[in-house]
Formats: structure tokens, sequence, C-alpha cells
């Protein structure tokens, strides 16, 4: 996690133009754009840097994935496949980690973010900001490919609303899945995400360079939904599904979205934040805290 100290500069510290010279009208030009820049600057320490990291992290995160599944299916798969899919949330998760690593650590996840709180990395103050930021970040995110892709959309199903569709956004077990196997699955899941990103980033394992992070996690992603995104399609994220599946019942599909399923959108939230806090534990409790001095191997 990067720290508390903010960034130590001033307005007064860009360098003059000879806008300061020129016409009245420049001049006020100049002053008004300094005076955005405190306003800018004013608002960014007033809402704190690390919660609007997470919210443009977690954007990009769900435009990339929601991006490629809404590619794929109103194509009919002409343009894509679940490779794709999987690639699409693999390069979102990691540039959403070049985005937002070095100030907010980047989690895009409350179950990750819940986690940290819990194993200690993360002040528990910080917890309820982050978590709106991830999931207003997911719900803007959802907004925007609902605009790009809605005459695609709307070409596609005839202006009705299906389960089909709304699965571009959150996600819905196959039909032969039961909730319970559902259940474990995003345990699952989740389980492995967390277990992952933390082995990846423990400074005393074989922790990568800093700027390979994201790929790492990028691609720990794509396993994850290469082996296990068939059953559920691996939301492994409470913001990633329910801001989605909100999104698209304000958008016209209506309650359908929280009943499909025996009322399955309940799982990917509490599911994945079980899933999450067993795969920081696992790694402490049998790899962290076992590490001895390089000279003792």
């Amino acid at each position: 996690m990067s720290s508390d100290h903010e960034p130590e500069y001033l307005v007064e510290d860009v360098p003059s133009t000879n806008a300061s010279k020129g016409s009245p009208g420049r001049r006020i030009c100049h002053g008004s754009l300094l005076k955005l820049q405190r306003l800018w600057i004013l608002f960014i320490r007033c809402v704190g840097r690390h919660y609007i990291a997470e919210f443009l992290a977690t954007f990009v995160l769900m435009v990339f994935g929601t991006g490629s599944i809404a590619q794929v299916v109103l194509s009919s798969g002409s343009h894509g496949e679940w490779l794709s899919i999987n690639l699409g949330w693999g390069f979102g998760i990691m540039f959403g980690c070049y985005v937002a690593m070095g100030v907010s650590g980047a989690h895009m996840n409350p179950a990750v973010t819940l986690a940290m709180s819990i194993m200690g990395r993360l002040p528990w103050k910080r917890l309820p900001g982050y978590w709106i930021a991830q999931y207003l970040g997911a719900f803007v995110s959802s907004a925007v490919v609902f605009g790009i892709y809605y005459d695609a959309l709307v070409h596609y199903e005839g202006g009705s609303r299906t389960i089909t569709t709304a699965g571009i956004w959150a996600t819905y077990p196959q039909q032969h899945v039961h909730n319970i196997t559902g259940f474990f699955d995003q345990v699952f899941g989740t389980f492995l995400l967390v277990l992952g990103i933390v082995a990846i980033c423990d400074a005393r394992n074989t922790e990568p360079k800093f700027g390979i992070k994201p790929l790492m996690i990028g691609l720990l992603m794509v396993a994850i939904g290469a082996t296990y995104g068939y059953n559920c399609g691996y939301a492994i994220n409470p913001a990633r599904d329910f801001s989605p599946r909100l999104f698209t019942f304000c958008a016209g599909w209506g309650v359908k979205v929280f009943t499909h399923h025996d009322y399955w959108c309940w799982i990917p939230i509490v599911a994945t934040k079980i899933g999450a806090i067993l795969g920081g534990f696992t790694y402490i409790i049998l790899i962290e805290l076992h590490h001895v001095p390089p000279t003792q191997f």
C-alpha cells in the first residue's frame, strides 16, 4: 500500500506563462484555470486519492471485462469466444492495477479489500470508502458499456430484455448447476484469486518486480477463468456482479435479474468474501509465517 503522505506541490508552483502578460481575456482564462486546479486538488484531498484510484481502476477492469462479453454475445460468437472473454478480464485487471496499484493497491474488489483489512494490510477506516468506490466504478462502467453497445443490443434481441443479454453484465449459473455448488464455486474461485495475489505480492517469496505484478495478476485472472469459469461465470468479485446486476435492473431487465435461478444474486456477494478471507489466511498460515532467512535454505 502507498503511504498517506500527500504530494507536496502547490498551484503557485506552476510555471508562469505569457498569459499574464497578454490580453485581459487571456489573463482571465489563466486565472480561471488556476482556480479550477485549486478546486480539483481540494476535491482530491477531500474525497481521498485512494478512493478515486479505486473507482478508476474498477472502472477500467469492468469496461474491458464487460465489453469482452458484450462483443462475444452480441456478435453471436463471430467476434470472439470464451478465451477472448478470459483475456478481456485478464487485461482489464492488469490495466486496472497499472492505474492504481501505486496509490490504493488496486483492489478493485470488495472481497479483496475485506481480506486485506482482516489481515491488517489495509486500515479498517478505509474499507467503506474502498467499497463505495468499487461499487460505483462498476456501476458507471456498466452504463458506459450499455451505451456503446446499445444499437447492437437492440439488433440482437429486438427490444426485449432476456437473461441471456443480462448475462453480459452480471453472472448467472448454468441451469444444471445447483446454488450450493455455485456457492462453493465462488468460494474456491476467490480463494485462488486472493491466494495468488498475496503470493505475488510477498516480498519474501519469489516476488516479481513491481511493474510486473499487474501482468502476473492479470494472468492469474485468465487462469481462473480458463479453468473455473464454466459453472457460474467466475464473478469472484462482489462489485463486478452486484453493480452490473443493479444496472440491468434499472435499464429495463426488471426484477428477474435478482430472482433468477432461485435468487442466485446473493451468492457472488457472500461466497466471494468467504473465499477471499480463506485464500489470504491460507497463504499466511502455510507459507508466510514460515519464511526463513536466505542463509537457512
